[in-house]
């Protein structure tokens, strides 16, 4: 059967998108690199030797950066319900985000050693059912920031995806109670019609 004309636009827009161009020139794995570089350089996230957990992280665009960033001396711990191919200074842990048996396996590896950033570029598979689809976001960036507030060094940070819609006010509010300092970022590589937008929080609050 051939593919439908929005599969085909799809695919035709992707070929053309010069951030997938740029991540194949560059050698990232996908054009959502570009969109973590932006807030690097915007936000100065890393540092040689920070410890970092990529969540939602196949196939490996933000933690490629994440590894590059942090250098030789950091560390990066990447999960994923997918599985993802080796990476240079990435360890990989596969399985679902939302299980609480995979959160203890990545707590067991972290040893006890507190966290500089936890990142998360999680999406759901979508439905199609905007209403499923922004509840489906919401938990998961909900379980995001309580895995920061778990695992954060009192200085460490979070980089969220989050959509906009039902329930996005609430999480900001939340995430601004839980973090000295929230801003809101719309990284040029995140395409102009998506409802994606990235938080930025510094600086975990304590007790």
């Amino acid at each position: 059967m051939g593919k439908s004309k929005s599969s085909r636009r799809w695919l035709q827009e992707h070929h053309d998108d010069r951030f997938v161009q740029r991540a194949r020139q560059c050698g990232y794995r996908s054009r959502a690199a570009f969109k973590l570089i932006a807030l690097d350089e915007k936000d100065r996230l890393f540092r040689p030797g920070m410890t970092v957990v990529d969540l939602g992280a196949a196939p490996g665009g933000w933690s490629q950066v994440a590894a590059e960033r942090v250098g030789e001396g950091g560390r990066v711990v990447a999960l994923d319900l997918l599985p993802m191919e080796p990476l240079a200074g990435v360890e990989r842990i596969q399985g679902d985000f939302t299980e609480e048996a995979v959160l203890v396996r990545l707590e067991a590896a972290l040893e006890g050693g507190r966290v500089d950033w936890v990142l998360s570029d999680m999406a759901p598979n979508m439905s199609g059912v905007r209403s499923v689809d922004q509840a489906r976001a919401m938990y998961l960036v909900e379980l995001a920031l309580d895995l920061a507030c778990r695992v954060l060094a009192p200085s460490g940070g979070l980089v969220v995806k989050a959509f906009q819609g039902e329930g996005f006010d609430t999480f900001l509010r939340q995430t601004r109670d839980t973090f000295h300092k929230v801003v809101i970022r719309k990284p040029e590589a995140s395409r102009a019609r998506s409802r994606e937008l990235y938080l930025v929080a510094k600086g975990l609050r304590m007790g």
